[in-house]
């Protein structure tokens, strides 16, 4: 029993190992010292703050415009540290205030170009047609979206809504893109193989009216065979309704199986 117990005492008292002498504790630092250093480097490292904002596929909106809207960005505090690092930019922040700011812009790209530049690129929408309703006009996009009031450009199609609808408000989707590649169909085959100038498109729930310059309209459905209704305006100012017969022409109804004119 006694040397048992000398034994026990023995192990109690055993001197303890430095830590400074630990391999552990100095392997530790190490890698806290590196990282503080990378980390440094990364965020407040001149060769990778943000200098260069270059802006590509812009048209209409102004180059210096959209550097503002991000550089308005790119500062970032740490701690009591001020930083444009390259690799703190919110590229998706960024983007959704450009399309915030600009309704003329449909879709916008960035990505970083180390080690200082930001590389933009938008997307602009293109007007096809001016859409009307009641008092208001706006430009609208293929997509069908409307993103500017009262378009200068009095050259394109205008087309106007006579739904029951609440008023509009810039970048709404007001009529469904199919749709609206059926009416830009129609104006194609009128204006450019019939050789028939309109003045305006007026579109219901389901029916299109072609109001053209010589004073009378096509009617159209525009849930039915758009192609078919073509083919068969064709044949009839081909056969039954040449120029010179239009002066007293009303209207010709495409909407059914059989075409009726007045």
């Amino acid at each position: 029993m006694r040397r048992k117990f000398k034994k026990i005492r023995r192990r109690r008292f055993k001197k303890r190992k430095s830590i400074l002498k630990s391999r552990f504790f100095w392997g530790s630092v190490f890698i806290f010292v590196l990282g503080t250093v990378i980390l440094y480097f990364l965020f407040f490292s001149s060769l990778f703050q943000v200098e260069k904002v270059i802006v590509t596929g812009n048209d209409k909106i102004l180059k210096k415009d959209i550097q503002a809207v991000v550089r308005a960005n790119l500062e970032k505090k740490i701690v009591l540290f001020s930083s444009r690092s390259i690799f703190l930019v919110n590229l998706q922040k960024i983007g959704e205030d450009i399309l915030n700011d600009f309704l003329q812009i449909a879709e916008v790209e960035i990505s970083r170009g180390l080690p200082d530049a930001l590389n933009i690129i938008v997307v602009e929408r293109l007007g096809v047609a001016t859409w009307c309703q009641e008092d208001y006009c706006f430009l609208m996009d293929d997509e069908g979206v409307i993103f500017e009031v009262n378009p200068p450009d009095q050259t394109l199609l205008k087309i106007i809504d006579k739904r029951d609808r609440n008023l509009f408000t810039l970048r709404d989707k007001v009529i469904e893109k199919n749709r609206l590649e059926r009416i830009l169909e129609i104006q194609r085959k009128l204006t450019k193989e019939l050789e028939i100038a309109i003045q305006e498109f007026i579109v219901f729930v389901e029916r299109l009216n072609v109001k053209t310059l010589e004073g009378w309209e096509i009617y159209f459905d525009l849930t039915g065979d758009i192609k078919l209704a073509l083919t068969k305006l064709s044949l009839l100012l081909e056969k039954e309704i040449p120029p010179e017969a239009r002066e007293s022409l009303e209207y010709i109804d495409l909407r059914f199986s059989k075409v009726y004119y007045k």
